[in-house]
């Protein structure tokens, strides 16, 4: 049923008031944000308290809750929703770092406590170069934006070439190009 065609018209009905495209539409796509979310997620740390599940059903919940965005396609459903689901690892990262400085608080038995601190310094690198991509994201937006929402498509999102052209409206070979444009402006950024 998730065609590209159904899914458009699923987001027609939907933007038009029928409230029951919003059901129909989550079971069209739910296979495909699962997609998304494993892909994001298998670049995050182990044991994060966010599961592939989680993941889909907040980034769901706030994509059904825009209610100014002017759906056109399924291809900017899915660039959308990369968006959404970077914003929800990056506030989580933020929030982890928020409770290592002085939040909540972990009891941990000594004999766990070597091992821990080695867990615990990995995830917080993984939260701290999460938030080190965000930003840097963020300031290539305000240069190049079409570079950004590439990174967002491909990186945050998982999609291919083809359904980022789709998504951004451009072709294959000009994602191709500003994806390498991207990732070495990042690699610049991050490195300094």
């Amino acid at each position: 049923m998730d065609t590209q065609h159904d899914v458009t018209g699923l987001l027609l009905a939907w933007r038009s008031g029928e409230t029951q495209a919003a059901d129909r539409l989550f079971d069209a796509v739910y296979d495909d944000l699962r997609r998304v979310a494993r892909y994001r997620l298998r670049r995050e740390r182990a044991g994060h308290t966010l599961d592939t599940t989680a993941l889909v059903h907040e980034a769901y919940l706030r994509l059904v809750d825009q209610t100014r965005t002017d759906w056109a396609d399924r291809g900017q459903f899915f660039a959308v929703a990369a968006r959404v689901m970077r914003r929800i690892l990056v506030d989580h990262a933020r929030r982890r770092r928020s409770a290592k400085r002085g939040g909540a608080g972990v009891a941990v038995t000594l004999g766990a406590a070597d091992e821990a601190e080695g867990a615990v310094t990995l995830a917080d690198e993984r939260a701290g170069t999460l938030l080190a991509v965000d930003e840097a994201l963020t300031r290539l937006a305000a240069r190049e934006h079409r570079l950004a929402r590439v990174v967002e498509c491909r990186f945050f999102g998982g999609l291919t070439d083809a359904e980022t052209g789709t998504a951004l409206g451009v072709t294959e070979r000009t994602v191709q190009r500003d994806w390498a444009k991207a990732k070495d402006w990042l690699y610049q950024e991050l490195r300094a």
